[in-house]
């Protein structure tokens, strides 16, 4: 079953979005070469509970950390680890909040020191997907249309979209109906309303689309070792424009 918000539910996901972005901006605050995945993850947990939340990722399926750390070649669902952070790397640093009985959850993927141009340049062109298709998800469209802009624009410069871990509804639960393909044809699938909560979340490759889960039974690797990049808005479905819940604010602030 799908879930359209009432505009009741979708304030208890705005506030659940607000304390998200603090969190992720005082993470983003903290990257830097030498720390460690852990600490950042240490931090995160303590500021979201000090806000009156939940991490969402902590315990879910027995996750056991609060933030999805992924560096380099990892696409997604990395653990947080006592490796120091050091310069040419980067790190896609995923968070859920739950507050009040509703989530919301978003990604930044962040630079640490000198980091090739040619990645920059992925994770600047990943970041602009995500945008695209977030101005797709207007009531009237289709699911497709949404994954179309942001295949469309990322293959088009060369790189690889992920297929085997697509968006996803999200609400009282932190993964509800329906799936939200960062492919797709326009026109097709899903026709979008009204109400919708989204979190679309690009995952793009600097090489091929091919990926490959490690034996934890979590880590998302490339499959040929390249480095990935995610980026990961919460937002809802309106008449003529999408409404982005969650924020980079706080993150920008910080990397000032």
């Amino acid at each position: 079953m799908i879930f359209y918000k009432t505009e009741e539910e979708i304030d208890l996901i705005r506030a659940s979005a607000r304390v998200l972005a603090q969190a992720h901006g005082e993470v983003a605050g903290m990257i830097r070469e030498g720390i460690t995945t852990r600490e950042l993850d240490r931090r995160a947990e303590e500021f979201i509970k000090d806000h009156g939340g939940k991490p969402s990722f902590k315990g879910y399926r027995d996750f056991p950390f609060s933030l999805c750390i992924s560096p380099n070649s990892v696409v997604v669902h990395g653990f947080p680890s006592d490796v120091a952070l050091k310069s040419g790397d980067i790190i896609s640093v995923d968070c859920g909040v739950e507050l009040n009985g509703y989530h919301a959850d978003s990604a930044y993927t962040y630079p640490v020191g000198e980091v090739a141009p040619e990645v920059l340049e992925l994770l600047a062109e990943t970041k602009k997907s995500l945008y695209l298709g977030i101005e797709q998800a207007v009531a009237g469209n289709r699911m497709g249309d949404v994954g179309y802009a942001i295949q469309n624009y990322v293959e088009k410069r060369g790189y690889g979209v992920v297929r085997e871990l697509v968006g996803h509804g999200i609400g009282q639960k932190l993964h509800e109906r329906p799936d939200v393909p960062n492919y797709g044809k326009r026109g097709s699938g899903l026709k979008l309303q009204t109400g919708l909560v989204l979190a679309i979340e690009p995952m793009v490759n600097l090489g091929t689309k091919s990926v490959v889960q490690e034996k934890d039974g979590w880590t998302i690797r490339t499959k040929d070792l390249k480095p990935s990049a995610h980026f990961e808005h919460t937002v809802v479905v309106r008449k003529d424009k999408a409404e982005i819940l969650t924020s980079f604010e706080y993150i920008e602030k910080a990397l000032q």
